[in-house]
């Protein structure tokens, strides 16, 4: 049975941020994650010869945490400046998810690898998966959204009274492939005076990152939530947006539901420390001084750069 000092249960931002501060630290950090690739929503599909970016489709910075690490990111050539002057939006130069993979590089990660529970024991846990795999680990982080977090919590006999404020709701998402060129602006993106529901429309052929023109439709929390369940959801969407994008020229379209895309009430903290060895974080973990005060990028890399220093103290 292998060992470890310290095992993060998800590998988006939040845990990938952590495990990169920890193991540079000098710690010995698995990541497991139930998906077959790192990133959460930093998530990019494929579509024919295109990609879309249908989760994270770029992040601004507002703390020097982040500042340091954006300029970095620049200079390896993993990000650019995709718009906004005053107030810059970053994306990832090969897709969203192409950012997480560089920034996983060299971390030792699991995918496929679903948590059941775990038990103490002396000097920290034994960890048992789905598959039967077990494995030994010192501390926990558990990154992944706090539905999923409270649920492997209580399994292992801890108390969720902390996180259990903590909301989310769902988004809808629609990739819609098309033969001829969209009429969307330069960037390839808009999120102002769309219809009722929309929150936002992307170009990804506009915005660099496909070869084809591919486009992702995003549904606001409210109307997602209400039509979450539907069978005609990506025929809603259509509706809504037909003056903007010509559906009778599409070559494919598919749905995305994400159940946990955003919190709708946070945490005051940016992570909690359930016992003296196990954590939580993740992107609806907030600092009490946040000047956004609600989940995006930058709050699920600054909740995973805090865990990361609260396991070492």
């Amino acid at each position: 049975m292998k060992d470890y000092d310290i095992t993060i249960i998800g590998a988006g931002l939040t845990g990938l941020t952590a495990a990169r501060k920890l193991q540079s630290a000098g710690e010995n950090v698995l990541i497991v994650d139930k998906g077959r690739s790192v990133g959460g929503r930093l998530a990019t599909r494929r579509v024919a010869e295109g990609k879309a970016d249908h989760g994270a489709q770029f992040f601004t910075v507002r703390t020097s945490e982040l500042q340091q690490e954006v300029e970095q990111w620049l200079k390896n050539g993993w990000i650019k400046h995709w718009f906004g002057v005053d107030y810059p939006r970053y994306t990832a130069i090969d897709g969203m998810n192409g950012l997480a993979k560089h920034l996983a590089d060299g971390l030792y990660v699991r995918t496929h690898t679903t948590v059941e529970k775990w038990r103490e024991d002396d000097g920290g846990f034994t960890i048992t998966a789905e598959d039967s795999s077990t494995w030994r680990s010192k501390k926990i982080i558990i990154t992944a959204p706090v539905p999923q977090a409270g649920a492997l919590l209580q399994k292992s006999g801890l108390g969720t009274e902390a996180l259990e404020r903590i909301t989310f709701q769902p988004t809808c998402v629609g990739i819609f492939h098309f033969e001829k060129p969209t009429t969307l602006p330069a960037s390839g993106h808009i999120d102002n005076q769309l219809p009722a529901g929309v929150e936002r429309i992307v170009d990804h052929f506009k915005k660099g990152i496909s070869k084809d023109v591919v486009v992702s439709v995003y549904m606001t929390a409210d109307w997602s939530t209400e039509h979450y369940g539907d069978s005609d959801v990506l025929e809603r969407m259509k509706e809504r947006t037909g003056g903007y994008l010509s559906f009778d020229e599409t070559v494919s379209e598919q749905l995305k539901r994400w159940r946990y895309a955003q919190a709708a009430a946070t945490h005051s903290r940016s992570y909690e420390a359930v016992t003296d060895t196990v954590f939580a974080a993740g992107d609806a973990f907030l600092r009490p001084n946040d000047p956004s005060g609600r989940t995006r990028f930058e709050s699920a890399f600054i909740s995973g750069i805090d865990v990361a220093g609260a396991v070492m103290s």
